[in-house]
């Protein structure tokens, strides 16, 4: 039987719905795995009349969909019935939408762990909409590592041209220095490793950025961040008989030559991988969540508010990391 993949609308105010939409109606997707959308029966006949877009054949209600979730083998929309669409204007910020968006992500998180469904795809959800709604996660990632009770986790992004893992993700810059630690700075060496192992069926090659200009010139610049936390996590990786790099300076460790020998990258902040992984493979890249108990892959692009509900959204990503999701599914992919 083809897996069946728990897809989560997002915020109901950006992209999310259309993508899931044309999503449900991309029968080419359908041979690898069945989608059942987490969402919104109401915002997506919306969004389809807007979009001019059909409707899925089978709707069942959240109430309905925990008992009767094993049989479904054809596309389906799960209703949560939880919003009026007068709530919601497409393209702004709306506690309303927030609480929504993470309402299903629960939702699709218990299903996935119950082993209702094989793997999670997430939609784009809104910082801003979740914070507004009182959610005390600043994204996916955090919500999904609490959710499940991961001992640890990282997200990964992965495109045939690049791949990325970020030590710190949500945070403002000047917090990232205080939240680099050698053991964490390790787990994500060793998660991504042994997600590309499985991804690419050999040992990677990773190479590990530094945190300050010119991965800190010996301490020149910054606080010796390189030399008391990076240094050690690449040397306990290499004593645990991984192939990595670094600290190399995040100015010149994409070019090119170094992306041919390099696997994946260990960025310390967000920027620092996504800049170089969105300007080589914007539409193209996946993210997967490493360290969880259950299969987690997602766009890599946020809500996209400026062209919500107008019909020109392109669903490239969403569709790449459904592909991933069902690949990884049947691999049983899960990294602990």
């Amino acid at each position: 039987m083809k897996p069946r993949i728990a897809v989560t609308m997002g915020d109901p105010a950006g992209v999310g719905p259309e993508l899931c939409l044309r999503l449900l109606a991309e029968e080419k997707l359908q041979s690898v795995a069945t989608p059942i959308v987490f969402g919104e029966a109401a915002i997506l006949e919306a969004v389809a009349k807007r979009c001019r877009l059909p409707m899925p054949a089978k709707i069942i209600r959240r109430a309905d969909f925990s008992s009767g979730l094993t049989q479904v083998v054809e596309p389906t929309l799960v209703d949560f019935h939880q919003v009026h669409v007068e709530a919601i204007s497409p393209g702004a910020v709306s506690p309303v939408a927030g609480a929504a968006a993470f309402a299903i992500i629960e939702a699709a998180i218990r299903s996935a762990v119950a082993g209702e469904v094989a793997a999670i795809v997430t939609a784009p959800i809104h910082k801003e909409a979740l914070a507004a709604a009182g959610v005390p996660y600043p994204g996916h990632t955090e919500i999904l590592t609490s959710l499940t009770g991961a001992a640890r986790s990282c997200m990964m992004l992965t495109a045939a041209e690049i791949t990325c893992s970020l030590v710190t993700a949500h945070v403002g810059f000047r917090d990232v220095p205080q939240l680099l630690h050698p053991d964490r700075i390790f787990d994500t060496i060793e998660l991504t490793a042994d997600a590309m192992r499985r991804l690419r069926g050999r040992e990677p090659r990773l190479a590990v950025c530094g945190l300050n200009p010119h991965a800190g010139e010996h301490g020149l610049f910054g606080a010796a961040e390189e030399e008391r936390l990076i240094v050690p996590a690449i040397l306990k990786a290499r004593a645990a008989g991984i192939a990595v790099e670094g600290p190399l300076p995040a100015d010149t460790a994409f070019l090119p030559t170094l992306r041919a020998s390099t696997d994946a990258y260990i960025c310390m902040y967000h920027d620092q991988g996504l800049i170089p992984l969105k300007a080589l493979a914007f539409e193209e890249a996946v993210n997967i969540t490493l360290g969880l108990p259950i299969i987690r892959t997602s766009v890599d692009h946020g809500t996209a508010f400026d062209i919500a509900w107008q019909g020109r959204a392109s669903p490239t990503s969403l569709y790449e990391a459904f592909r991933l999701a069902a690949r990884l599914a049947q691999a049983d992919f899960r990294v602990s």
